[in-house]
């Protein structure tokens, strides 16, 4: 990993200017998160008004701090915030995190301020993220600059999906909401405004992070196609890459523009684009996280024949028709099973299911006749990859349903699906833990198979060259 961008990743000190005791100050929400994530790094907060705030000794500027700090986070008005890189260029701080907004989303006068901050960095070595940013959260290293208050929004802990957002509200929402079902994440970067760190440069930081294996981007707009392109592609090599890109529209483009003061690029070329650089596109922030959630804990199958297993027939039709049509572009087929196969499926299914596939246990499926069926489709040369859904309202399914998913899933792609309320939220919080990708939904979870085989094909033509 680029040194420069481990100081972003796990720095070791960190300051707060315009850190506030008043908890309506964005200062103090933002000091907040990080004492009470359990930052573990210096932390100075800068306010020449107080002498401490909770319990850390305050400076009156950066010029009062007798080391460089890794990350400053500048929590003041626009103008201000300007003003305050100096200081920051003064104190050799590695990054800069500009949260106020207020500059080229607003028009020229912004514009004009942005070129101002690129002038005050520009031959040094400091590094701007933002403006216009709610900040970066980074579990593995306990690091948390969000600027939302941790008592309006939960954050989620560690995990493997990286996610980089050019809007900050939308990135927060999108984590208050996958820690529902327990997901974490590697880390979370708002590039806001990019008026110097980029996309690119956020995507080839996570590439290299160990503690990252998917990678998920809502873009409004792209910097740089090309090196957006090229950066794309050679992630995808190892690890899989999900888009959200708006401005699809004109409607939507302009409303992209007022909101980062971005242009949205042509989306009449990106998708062919993005396939090339095997990228798999999402089209709304549900799909974003999923899509990156399996590519996280499951490798692509290594064909599109899915074999499918419930305890409710419906389910598992309505399951056929998601699979085998293209209203989406994406068709994959039912695996075909062999008359051993179905011989030896039999043996743990009640005479009135069905071992055809779909594989239809009944209300009647136990636990146990899932681990054995489990076993049959994960050593057959008829099967690329599996959906079981778990559905906890049969009597015979409990969270002991996890065990057997989980073996599966280590030898043979799997997803998951838990319908239904209060015992299905209970499972679909122990299959996370477990790392197994399950959805609410038998759309959800045939989307994010679709999304494992996509990502499989584009992968074996890269490595391929083509």
């Amino acid at each position: 990993m680029n040194n420069l961008f481990e100081a972003l990743r796990n720095p070791g000190s960190v300051a707060v200017v315009g850190a506030s005791p008043d908890r309506r100050k964005i200062g103090n929400a933002v000091l907040e998160n990080l004492v009470r994530y359990g930052y573990s790094g210096r932390i100075y907060p800068v306010n020449p008004s107080c002498n401490e705030i909770f319990g850390l000794r305050c400076f009156p500027s950066l010029d009062g701090i007798d080391q460089a700090v890794d990350v400053a986070v500048i929590a003041l008005p626009a103008e201000k915030s300007v003003e305050v890189l100096d200081q920051c260029v003064r104190n050799s701080s590695k990054f800069v995190i500009m949260v106020a907004g207020g500059f080229s989303e607003l028009g020229e006068e912004g514009r004009k301020l942005e070129a101002q901050v690129r002038a005050r960095i520009n031959g040094t070595g400091t590094r701007v993220i933002g403006p216009n940013t709610v900040g970066v959260l980074f579990p593995h290293s306990a690091l948390n600059t969000a600027l939302t208050p941790n008592d309006r929004i939960y954050y989620p802990g560690k995990g493997s999906v990286a996610f980089i957002s050019q809007s900050g509200a939308l990135g927060l929402l999108v984590m208050d909401s996958i820690t529902e079902f327990g997901m974490g994440v590697s880390g979370f970067v708002n590039i806001g405004n990019r008026v110097d760190v980029t996309e690119v440069e956020v995507l080839s930081m996570f590439m290299h992070d160990p503690n990252t294996r998917s990678i998920v981007l809502y873009l409004e707009s792209i910097s740089d196609g090309a090196a957006f392109f090229s950066k794309a592609r050679e992630a995808s090599l190892t690890k899989p890459v999900v888009l959200l890109k708006t401005g699809r529209s004109e409607e939507s483009s302009r409303a992209a523009s007022f909101h980062t003061g971005a242009m949205a690029t042509d989306d009449r070329v990106l998708d062919g684009v993005l396939r090339q650089a095997g990228v798999i596109r999402a089209y709304d922030e549900v799909e974003l996280l999923d899509y990156g959630r399996a590519l996280a804990y499951q490798p692509p199958p290594s064909g599109d024949r899915i074999a499918v297993i419930t305890t409710a027939g419906g389910v598992g039709v309505v399951t056929t028709d998601l699979l085998t049509t293209s209203h989406d572009g994406i068709r994959l087929r039912m695996a075909s099973f062999s008359s051993e196969e179905k011989d030896e499926l039999k043996k743990y299914a009640l005479p009135i299911a069905s071992v055809n596939n779909p594989i239809d246990l009944t209300a009647d499926g136990s636990s146990e006749a899932y681990a054995a069926i489990l076993n049959v489709l994960v050593e057959s040369d008829n099967v690329d990859g599996i959906i079981a859904y778990a559905l906890p309202q049969t009597p015979k399914i409990g969270v002991d349903i996890v065990d057997p998913l989980k073996v599966a899933s280590r030898k043979k792609t799997l997803v998951a699906g838990v319908i239904g309320n209060r015992l299905s939220k209970s499972l679909l919080v122990e299959l996370e833990k477990a790392g197994i990708p399950a959805y609410p939904s038998i759309g959800r979870a045939t989307n994010a198979m679709k999304a494992l085989y996509c990502y499989g094909v584009y992968r074996r033509r890269l490595l391929d060259g083509n």
